[in-house]
């Protein structure tokens, strides 16, 4: 299995504060990889860091074969971002909003038409193409939003806990799209406060106080904690934490 995301012992101080310690894991090509953690755990200093938005203390990592040191624009380039906090922009259509990214993304205007329409088509929004974003309903705006993250077609999207706030029903089908990305290759690394959606990631891993305390497929993480569920798995290991959210 070819690796995308390789890290050795990545580390993010904060004066005397640590708040990824020492994190060594692989995700690999195609890969759904849960990374979860209660609040205060080191979950957003570890992503912005294999975003290459924030440059580790030491320690060494890999992300779509770039140096997280010395490649951060490579690898920004290379990877898709949608944050927990909805970032399309509601003044724009919908048409208007791919268009945009896509041409942030350095796509040509040939690309840019042809992706505008596969997009419009793949998600069923070719009637809402003229609407404004903010008119939409927060469940297609989440799917819009995801869909644009992947319109340059980068090997990794980073997901922040996609489907805050949305129904069961649009978080299944946002699944689905997520399904389809790792199905044509694209690895799907995913925060998420829903104890289910980690049943839907092939492996997953769990930060406590800054380190990674279980990383397994959920089937092998809740046969080794002896539950029935990730939500018994996550509480086992969270209910311990000693650090407040930072």
């Amino acid at each position: 299995m070819e690796a995308v995301i390789s890290t050795n012992k990545l580390t993010k101080r904060f004066g005397q504060f640590i708040a990824a310690n020492e994190l060594t894991f692989d995700v690999y090509k195609g890969e759904i990889f849960g990374f979860l953690g209660a609040n205060g755990a080191g979950k957003t200093t570890a992503m912005r860091m294999l975003c290459g938005l924030s440059i580790p203390s030491s320690g060494a990592a890999t992300i779509a074969g770039f140096d997280v040191y010395k490649q951060t624009e490579q690898i920004k380039k290379n990877i898709g971002y949608m944050s927990q906090k909805f970032s399309l922009y509601e003044d724009l259509t919908v048409a208007e909003n791919i268009r945009f990214y896509a041409g942030i993304y350095g796509l040509k205007i040939p690309e840019i038409k042809a992706k505008t329409i596969e997009l419009l088509e793949r998600l069923g929004m070719m009637n809402e193409a003229k609407k404004l974003v903010r008119e939409l309903p927060l469940g297609w705006k989440q799917k819009l939003a995801f869909s644009v993250s992947l319109v340059h077609s980068p090997k990794i999207v980073f997901l922040d806990e996609p489907t805050g706030g949305v129904d069961p029903v649009t978080r299944r089908q946002f699944w689905d799209l997520i399904y389809y990305a790792a199905d044509s290759g694209v690895t799907v690394f995913v925060t998420t406060h829903y104890m289910d959606e980690a049943e839907y990631c092939n492996r997953v891993s769990i930060m406590v106080d800054g380190v990674i305390e279980a990383l397994d497929s959920p089937r092998n993480l809740k046969r080794q904690f002896e539950v029935d569920s990730m939500e018994d798995v996550f509480y086992k290991l969270a209910r311990n934490a000693k650090r407040a959210e930072q």
